[in-house]
């Protein structure tokens, strides 16, 4: 069958020939025929792996096999607490990657249901309706307001017919649907004469032939789309595989080298010698490092949730910490989704009308200057009209305005409440005595109306095109009525569309009190020209705001949208974009080649008129410049891009199933200001997460150094492996989680993004690990050589030793917590609660291994002096202010140099 993406270039009568049927619809025969050539009118669902692979698939990463490895050896040293640690702690981050898989086939299932589940058509000549499912091309299908379009048509007839596409093409307004055919290359949302599946009725009647079911309508289309972008890695997750690598590869080279140069150049037992090659193992190991980081990325989840902020996948709030450009629909993101009168021209005033949404209280200004509607009573004329010429009503629930009907006659009730004209006390002084509906082929709706006065008026509403030529007469002032001047408010529509607004007229004239109906209006009848409105989705106050913060903090925000660009432009401005002069649209992508695109891509704010392909190229584009990319929206035909991009973030109360399905994020609120918070979280998180690095690496560098010099030197060990499996363990669930409590820093979002490539181990954090580990073997070798001088025991000494280590971590993780500021202020040291926490539970376990009998026999440990305790603390002090006068010396010379 032909694809339904050049239908519309097609009359409705040669349509129905390639299809071989007729306004009669199909046979009942004809139609089961088909039903088996074409299948059902439904999205097929994907062939799915059988869950238990789906979850071992999970054990599948070189990290989860260095833990599982550390397992093993603390299986063979007996330390069966710590085994048990371990392995909880894969099968944890097992278990969260497999409940957070399959995004793409949920996504898919959200968009199956969006189909409609009956419809009703014409067949054998007969009204009928059947299952949505049953419908084939070639089946005629009648559709009402209120009708969900349950497959793609090819309409034929239409009566005032209007469907809103916001899912498909992003564009607030309901469209006009005809019969006409367009030229072959429009865009989607030009395509008038096609009903797309899963879009719906707003208003009128219409009738079309079905042109595509199932996977060959514009909705199966974005469903393969969804199906076949490939997801990428958050950059932590890649940076955490490359890391995980070399780390098991450093560990297993250093172990085995000792292991045979203790051997062949040592002549060590080679039983004691493997057991000391595991501990050098398992001191290097960071076995808590995944787990702090999941408990890291857990406590942002919270986080963000307090900021209507739903994370549906952990990594993911590492990635917004690196994200450099957020591409934004315009409809229901960073606009309102709420149609507004912003613009009004009464005789020769241009009047600027304000207010929040569909929320009836409002200033009108002419200059800044507020207008009083006592001596404007013109104003009250236009807004009798818009009350009175109107199907719509406003409702309110719990302080919020919604629309029921119409959101352009919805606005205009906002508008004559902000007049002073009130919508029901004047529906119940002017009743209804007759109406013409609103239809493509006039372009206007009209009203007749009576008072309890006995005077009668038609009351007209439509296109400013056809309105000024069909009035012989124009308002002016007061009581002024004079010869309509047609150039001018030619010129004032004009004015008002090249601000991006869409535009309406008003109009009205006197009948006599016993006309009770309207048939047509007379263009020689004595219309009066009222004035015109200017309607547009205004953008969200809190969207300008975050967008200002977003750029303060280096991150760019582009707009892709499916609406026209004049509207997208008006709205950009607005919003303060970057580049908002510079569009391109749907078409003029369609001209561009990957490599011009990949070129233009940064240097354009707005994209217009765009299909989910071009969305899903858009964002392509952004990524081959090593950009890393959020991608914001709430309609079906955001849904392939949002998957696509570093992190998709939907709307949660006016996104669509799928969008939602197919991101990491969902703002419960529609806030684009939410977004903002989330970044600023992401980066907090990924702060912690460095902090947590910068603090487990030394420390575990400096406990496996220990173990490998004694050994070189010939010397007993100053810790044994047992004991530094204690100490990995106590304060990998302490002191590495306090750090996933840090607050935010105050410059965290006046700095720009880190860059997607940007890698965990740096020559900084190298350095640092030099240093502080070097700083713990020597006070490490200082301590235990002091003890053994001083004829202690050997366990006594590695009492000592071992104590002395884990207090040289804490003072270390009171450093790690100010990297970048000085950490010998009152406000440093005074720390979180958290910090705090942690570090009495490391002293009340250091006491339980140092002082309980049990304890001493399992770590062969002895009850330490109190002045042996004072000894530690000044071996701690003394190696953090070392580590923090370098820090400062480090940081006024890079000062210097910038």
């Amino acid at each position: 069958m032909k694809n339904s993406c050049h239908w519309h270039s097609q009359s409705s009568e040669q349509a129905m020939s390639e299809l071989d049927t007729s306004v009669s619809g199909l046979t009942g025969i004809e139609a089961e025929q088909r039903l088996g050539r074409y299948g059902p009118n439904k999205l097929s669902e994907s062939a799915r792996r059988n869950r238990l692979l789906q979850f071992f698939h999970h054990f599948h990463n070189i990290l989860i096999y260095v833990l599982i490895g550390a397992a093993l050896i603390t299986t063979l040293l007996g330390h069966f607490v710590d085994t048990a640690v371990i392995i909880a702690v894969v099968i944890i981050n097992a278990v969260i990657g497999f409940l957070q898989e399959g995004k793409a086939e949920k996504a898919m299932d959200a968009i199956r249901h969006m189909l409609a589940l009956r419809a009703t058509v014409i067949r054998d000549g007969q009204r009928l309706t059947v299952s949505a499912e049953t419908l084939v091309p070639g089946d005629i299908v009648l559709v009402e307001a209120g009708d969900k379009i349950p497959a793609d048509l090819r309409f034929f007839e239409s009566h005032g017919l209007q469907v809103q596409e916001s899912i498909l093409t992003g564009e607030s307004m309901p469209v006009d649907k005809n019969s006409n055919s367009t030229e072959n290359n429009v865009s989607l949302g030009d395509r008038f004469c096609i009903g797309y599946c899963g879009t719906t009725v707003t208003s009128g009647q219409g009738r079309g032939v079905v042109v595509g079911t199932g996977a060959n309508t514009e909705i199966g289309r974005i469903s393969g789309l969804i199906s076949n972008v490939q997801e990428l890695n958050t950059p932590l997750v890649a940076q955490m595989a490359i890391f995980a690598k070399w780390l098991t590869l450093f560990i297993l080279i250093i172990s085995t080298l000792i292991l045979l140069f203790g051997y062949f150049v040592l002549d060590y037992d080679f039983a004691n010698l493997f057991m000391a090659a595991v501990g050098i193992a398992v001191a290097a190991i960071p076995e808590g490092l995944p787990a702090v980081l999941t408990i890291t990325l857990a406590v942002g989840v919270q986080v963000m949730a307090r900021r209507n902020v739903i994370v549906r996948r952990l990594p993911s709030i590492e990635t917004l910490g690196s994200v450099s450009t957020i591409c934004s629909d315009k409809t229901g993101t960073l606009t309102r989704n709420e149609m507004v009168v912003a613009s009004l021209i009464v005789g020769d005033k241009q009047c600027v009308v304000q207010g929040n949404g569909y929320e009836p209280s409002g200033e009108i200004t002419v200059n800044g200057q507020s207008v009083s509607i006592a001596e404007h009573p013109e104003l009250n004329e236009v807004a009798r009209v818009a009350v009175l010429c109107n199907d719509s009503e406003l409702i309110e629930q719990e302080g919020a305005w919604s629309c029921l009907g119409d959101p352009m006659e919805a606005a205009l009730l906002s508008f004559s409440n902000k007049v002073g004209v009130d919508a029901c006390e004047t529906r119940e002084q002017w009743a209804r005595t007759d109406v013409l509906p609103f239809d493509t082929r006039h372009k206007y709706m009209a009203t007749l109306n009576h008072d309890h006065k006995s005077q009668a008026f038609i009351f007209i509403k439509g296109a400013p095109e056809v309105l000024i030529a069909m009035c012989q007469l124009q308002r002016c002032g007061t009581n002024d009525i004079q010869q309509i001047d047609t150039e001018y408010w030619q010129q004032q529509a004009n004015f008002i569309a090249s601000q991006g607004q869409r535009v309406l007229a008003f109009a009205a004239r006197p009948v006599n009190s016993d006309q009770r109906r309207i048939d047509q209006i007379d263009p020689k009848d004595s219309l009066v020209f009222l004035g015109l409105a200017g309607f547009i989705d205004p953008p969200r106050t809190e969207a300008i705001a975050a967008i200002s913060k977003c750029h303060h903090a280096g991150i760019d925000v582009k707009m892709i949208t499916g609406d026209h660009a004049l509207t997208a432009v008006t709205i950009g401005k607005q919003l303060g974009l970057k580049n908002s002069e510079r569009v391109l649209t749907g078409t003029e992508l369609d001209q561009i080649d990957d490599e011009e695109l990949n070129s233009v891509v940064r240097e354009t704010g707005i994209f217009a008129r765009t299909s989910p392909e071009h969305k899903l190229r858009l964002v392509m584009a952004l990524q081959s410049n090593g950009i890393t990319v959020a991608m914001t929206g709430d309609g079906v035909n955001d849904a392939p891009a949002l998957k696509r991009a570093d992190v998709g973030i939907a709307m949660g109360k006016g996104g669509s199933e799928a969008a939602k399905e197919a991101s990491e994020i969902v703002l419960a609120d529609d806030n684009f200001a939410s977004i903002v918070a989330a970044v600023r979280e992401g980066r907090t998180v990924y702060d912690n997460i460095k902090k947590v690095i910068n603090w487990t690496l030394p420390t575990n560098a400096g406990e496996a150094l220990t173990i490998i010099i004694a050994l070189m030197l010939g010397l007993s060990l100053p810790i044994t492996p047992i004991q530094i499996l204690w100490i990995n363990m106590i304060t990998a669930v302490t002191l590495g989680i306090a750090l996933a409590f840090e607050p935010t820093q105050g410059s965290t979002m006046l700095r720009p993004p880190r860059p997607r490539q940007e890698a965990l181990l740096n020559g900084n954090l190298i350095w640092h690990i030099v240093l502080v580990s070097s700083l713990f073997i020597a006070g490490v070798f200082s301590i235990f050589d002091y003890a053994i001088s001083q004829g202690y025991s050997e366990n006594y000494a590695r009492t000592l030793a071992m104590n002395t280590l884990v207090v040289l971590e804490i003072f270390h993780l009171l450093f790690i917590r100010n990297m970048h500021t000085l950490s010998l202020t009152w406000k440093a040291v005074r720390g979180t609660r958290v910090v705090w926490i942690s570090i009495f539970v490391v002293f009340v376990g250091q006491l339980l291994i140092t002082y309980m009998p049990w304890f001493q026999t399992v770590f062969k440990t002895e009850a330490i002096e109190w002045s042996d305790g004072l000894l530690m603390m000044a071996i701690g002090a003394a190696v953090f202010c070392t580590i923090e006068c370098e820090k400062q010396i480090r940081l006024r010379f890079l000062r210097k140099l910038i």
